[in-house]
């Protein structure tokens, strides 16, 4: 849809900074929101909304998780539990999926191409559609070609039940995340 703009806040604390952002915004908004009790993550970070922007929550030297949403405090708790093996993840928060930021991506994906890092996508989406294709796309358009994967449900049918449960099985809980980086960066 035109102009339709789409945000996936990570926490509550995003969630009430995103509110004001959308009220003044022109246009239609698509706000993605956790159901149940939403935690507080970002706050660790000193973290501020910024309408639009994407923003660098951690640096690392071999991989550099993109992600939006739940999504986020996935790869912060992997990227944790990575550090602890040695390796080293850096996480970039886009809750704004479209429009997308492309000058914060376009440079933190140039950055792990430079000094050769896998750039990984995550997303609580299908793997079709969401905000792996849109950065995909955004990179093959200019030209910026890292190593590339992606971290998102099967564009499939998808069975019900407890989300810990279905994370597990679909490949998107903390410790599915952290056995996937694993064997991409060994690989």
């Amino acid at each position: 849809m035109p102009n339709l703009t789409i945000i996936d806040p990570c926490d509550a604390l995003e969630i009430s900074q995103v509110i004001p952002a959308i009220a003044e915004h022109q246009g239609p908004v698509y706000l993605r929101l956790l159901r149940g009790k939403v935690p507080l993550v970002l706050d660790k970070y000193d973290y501020r909304y910024q309408h639009g922007k994407a923003q660098r929550l951690r640096g690392g030297k071999h991989a550099v998780i993109i992600s939006s949403g739940l999504m986020t405090m996935r790869a912060l708790e992997a990227a944790e539990a990575l550090e602890k093996q040695g390796i080293e993840v850096g996480v970039v928060h886009s809750p704004m999926i479209k429009p997308l930021d492309e000058e914060t991506i376009l440079r933190e994906a140039g950055v792990a191409l430079h000094h050769n890092q896998l750039v990984i996508t995550a997303e609580n989406h299908s793997i079709t559609g969401g905000l792996g294709e849109a950065i995909a796309g955004l990179l093959m358009r200019n030209h910026v070609t890292p190593r590339f994967k992606q971290i998102a449900l099967p564009d499939a049918f998808l069975a019900a039940g407890a989300l810990p449960t279905l994370h597990d099985r679909y490949g998107i809980s903390t410790d599915a995340m952290v056995k996937q980086i694993t064997a991409w960066l060994e690989a």
